[in-house]
């Protein structure tokens, strides 16, 4: 049980991804109207061409073409990308996507961006795949065209449509996220101790948003992490996270969605959006 004082507690909110992969699309959109009439702050895809566990020529779903269902099939929760690679769509284009499915939202979507890391799926689509450092540089270029052409649509998003970045760079993606993003996600699957290092790197975006002259508090602190980690939330919030979003394969064991929800509700604060 906790010990830290209520009045002291922080805001969480409580997110869910739910893995397009190994299922029917029946099952899915299911899935994402239960976890919105729970509750849940927020709901997450990923942008992926083929499975990333198990079978990669399992059943897989295209993220944009799940957004807009799930714009219209929810009426809660924030909606959005962990994350869309911005090497797989003209930049231009992915602002007017995502603007359209902010529309269909009411104004409820997060636009998730990256740069991108998995091989495969880059050769598989044709898609080049340049060294770390020219990924992040074509990343770079392309969220400014996201931002500049979000100024120029008509009509434009009815909702705020935040800037999301995932990643953990502790150079060129922190500094990124410390100039242009709204939001920042961290999974630390990897981490022998993921708290500390969130903890950490969250530290470093800190410094990055001095060097660049940012107020660190505009920019909203959220982590994904796996069912089995559940129980690493609140120690997360302690440690400067606004949003835990847990990671939830087929078939959709919500249970861990509700554990978190509990978790939620039981801590002092509102649980607006964070970034809205």
């Amino acid at each position: 049980m906790s010990t830290t004082p209520a009045a002291t507690r922080p805001t969480l909110r409580i997110g869910a991804q739910l893995h397009p992969q190994h299922c029917d699309l029946a099952d899915l959109r299911a899935a994402w109207r239960a976890a919105d009439e729970l509750g849940v702050d927020s709901l997450w895809t990923w942008d992926h061409f083929m499975p990333q566990t198990g079978d990669l020529d399992g059943r897989h779903y295209e993220c944009w073409s799940l957004l807009a269902a799930m714009a219209v099939e929810t009426s809660r929760a924030t909606i959005g990308s962990l994350v869309t690679c911005t090497a797989y769509r003209n930049p231009h284009l992915l602002a007017d996507q995502a603007r359209t499915v902010d529309l269909l939202s009411g104004g409820r979507l997060v636009l998730g961006v990256g740069a991108g890391w998995f091989e495969q799926e880059h050769r598989e689509y044709g898609y080049p795949f340049p060294g770390p450092g020219g990924r992040i540089d074509a990343f770079e270029e392309a969220v400014t065209a996201i931002r500049d052409r979000l100024t120029r649509l008509n009509p434009a998003p009815v909702g705020p449509l935040p800037i999301l970045i995932g990643g953990g760079g502790e150079k060129r993606t922190l500094q990124a996220v410390a100039r242009y993003a709204d939001l920042w996600n961290w999974y630390g699957w990897d981490s022998t101790d993921p708290v500390a290092e969130f903890a950490r790197r969250s530290g470093l975006l800190d410094d990055w948003c001095a060097e660049v002259g940012r107020d660190p508090r505009e920019i909203g602190r959220t982590v994904m992490i796996d069912a089995p980690q559940t129980g690493l939330a609140e120690a997360f919030a302690a440690a400067g996270a606004t949003e835990i979003i847990v990671s939830v394969p087929g078939p959709f064991d919500l249970a861990p969605v509700r554990e978190l929800l509990a978790l939620r509700d039981g801590l002092t604060g509102p649980t607006g959006p964070t970034g809205r």
